[in-house]
């Protein structure tokens, strides 16, 4: 019966933190997890975030996909592979977490339907001026037909 993914890749990591001659303890702080989060990966109780699965290869200075791989786990292909997802995948400068949110993105636009074009909308003068002081927004000016003689022109006036 095959391993489990999560047991395979906790195995991996422990053998290469092992590799790097680092206590558990020290490799957890590199990660930036804690002690215990670590033994429970190592032991395949819990499988990694990507963010902690970044880390944690961080700290062994190789890629998260390399972890992946070397633990026989597989990005999931759909049926929609196509030139742009292959270029994905195989960019080394990405992370797996950006090749993720790629492919997300890539296949999330390939399945929605196209929009219709819409017409451009011209804004009028009038709801332009909505909202700017001195306009109620029904085409009065504010100032109860008074012009510019409101009542502080008024106090003006009379000091």
């Amino acid at each position: 019966m095959p391993k489990r993914p999560a047991l395979q890749l906790g195995e991996i990591i422990r053998q290469q933190r092992e590799l790097t001659e680092l206590s558990m303890r020290q490799f957890a702080d590199l990660a930036g997890i804690s002690n215990p989060y670590l033994s429970q990966i190592e032991r395949g109780l819990r499988a990694p975030s990507e963010r902690v699965l970044e880390g944690i290869a961080s700290a062994l200075k190789v890629s998260a996909d390399a972890l992946l791989e070397q633990a026989g786990v597989s990005p999931a292909r759909t049926p929609h592979d196509s030139a742009v997802l292959d270029a994905v995948a195989a960019d080394q400068r990405l992370t797996a977490r950006q090749r993720a949110a790629l492919r997300e993105v890539y296949e999330a636009f390939i399945s929605a339907p196209a929009p219709a074009p819409r017409a451009a909308s011209k804004v009028s003068a009038g709801s332009r001026s909505r909202g700017t002081s001195g306009s109620r927004g029904d085409g009065s000016s504010g100032s109860r037909g008074e012009g510019s003689s409101g009542p502080r022109s008024r106090r003006r006036a009379r000091d």
